[in-house]
């Protein structure tokens, strides 16, 4: 049963799987296996030109693997799906694939501190080009596009900020200027938003976070609707190495499985708790797209199912009192990542965004004072209580 026919919580537990032919297992196997055998030469032959898709080697193709490219492409709403070994290995597998010297991106500002710096320290080297926009007004992607533009990348909710971008207006843009628009989907899970329906042409995620959940996996995906386009991923990742383990794409399979579920419940906290910051005679500002203070909200009740478990907020104070908040936290995890089940608190300025640099970091809207909170699965009121104290401690 094919993921529309079926709720997207249905599709959680069931998407791109199915019993194990040989002994029926419910699990999808581990093949823990670097080679296939072939049964002879002309079938090894017939594999490596193509006329035979079985497999042949891990890092080209593997059984576990694919079934959970299946899996997050169907709940994304997508045809084709390339599991990467990091989220970082899935953007830079799109970089590498479509950029080259004399090309030039646009992408969102406020974008994952790693994105930025490739493109501004590392492409750079290589002659690509990259302008940085505030893209939450699609009026800014538009007037920074250049004849030589190939690739409009966004990333929205963004990371730090939570600004949000209307997708469907820069597929427009990026389409009406011969580019590909490529979507970071990371903060959303494709059980919040699904960008290829609204015109996205890729799109990706650090399965690290909501995909996976649980804090003890690095994975990346890249997914589709065209096959010229994962075609050409394809080849690239097989060429610089960035597969996925098939003992990490099991643990992912296993991870989306409660998906649906720790999305709602962590949604369901970040509400209530951005509600109550907002309130809070210590708190600067709250940024949530589920509160009507967010600049964005109408677009995020428009592009969005829901508006997710990312909250960053600012105390008064800046960044001594934000340090002492997160020095005072006993529950909540000082720690980077996110999507996981268990509540993360941490301050980008210092940890996941330092590489960009102050004045970058500034353009983006990335205060130093700025705390970004991923709302776990714990008990609200023992979230709330931990939070409180650690706020009265300033």
């Amino acid at each position: 049963m094919k993921h529309a026919e079926v709720k997207f919580d249905t599709a959680c537990i069931h998407a791109g799987q199915a019993p194990d032919k040989l002994f029926g297992g419910v699990s999808v196997p581990i093949y823990q296996s670097s080679t296939f055998a072939f049964e002879d030469a002309d079938q090894g032959a017939a594999r490596f030109s193509g006329k035979d898709d079985g497999y042949k080697y891990t890092r080209i193709g593997n059984p576990t693997n694919a079934a959970l490219e299946r899996c997050v492409a169907e709940l994304e709403g997508g045809k084709f799906g390339l599991a990467t070994a990091t989220g970082m290995s899935a953007i830079s597998t799109v970089f590498m694939t479509f950029l080259g010297a004399g090309k030039h991106v646009v992408s969102t500002g406020s974008v994952y501190g790693p994105t930025r710096t490739i493109l501004e320290k590392e492409l750079t080297r290589f002659g690509v080009e990259s302008t940085f926009v505030d893209s939450s007004d699609a009026n800014n992607v538009k007037n920074a596009i250049k004849k030589n533009t190939v690739m409009v990348y966004v990333e929205t909710p963004a990371n730090p900020t939570l600004s949000i971008t209307d997708i469907a207006a820069c597929a427009k843009i990026a389409h009406d200027a011969g580019a590909i628009l490529v979507v970071d989907n990371t903060f959303c899970s494709p059980m919040l938003q699904k960008p290829l329906q609204l015109g996205a042409d890729i799109v990706l995620h650090s399965m690290t976070k909501f995909l996976n959940g649980h804090s003890d996996v690095v994975a990346g995906m890249l997914v589709t609707n065209s096959q010229d386009l994962m075609k050409n991923m394809h080849r690239v990742i097989c060429q610089m190495g960035g597969t996925i383990d098939p003992h990490q794409a099991w643990l992912v399979l296993r991870g989306v499985k409660t998906l649906a579920l720790r999305v709602k419940v962590a949604q369901e906290n970040a509400m209530k708790l951005a509600e109550e910051l907002e309130k809070h005679p210590k708190i600067e500002w709250v940024k949530y797209p589920g509160l009507r203070s967010h600049p964005q909200y109408e677009l995020a009740k428009k592009q969005m199912s829901g508006p997710g478990a990312m909250i960053s907020f600012e105390v008064k104070g800046g960044v001594k009192a934000g340090k002492t908040v997160m020095d005072s936290v006993g529950l909540s995890t000082l720690a980077v990542s996110l999507g996981g089940i268990e509540s993360l608190i941490q301050h980008p300025a210092s940890m996941t965004h330092a590489s960009m640099g102050p004045a970058a970091r500034t353009e983006a809207g990335i205060t130093d004072g700025l705390v970004r909170f991923s709302v776990g699965c714990e008990d609200y009121e023992d979230i709330k209580k931990d939070l409180w104290q650690a706020l009265d401690k300033i």
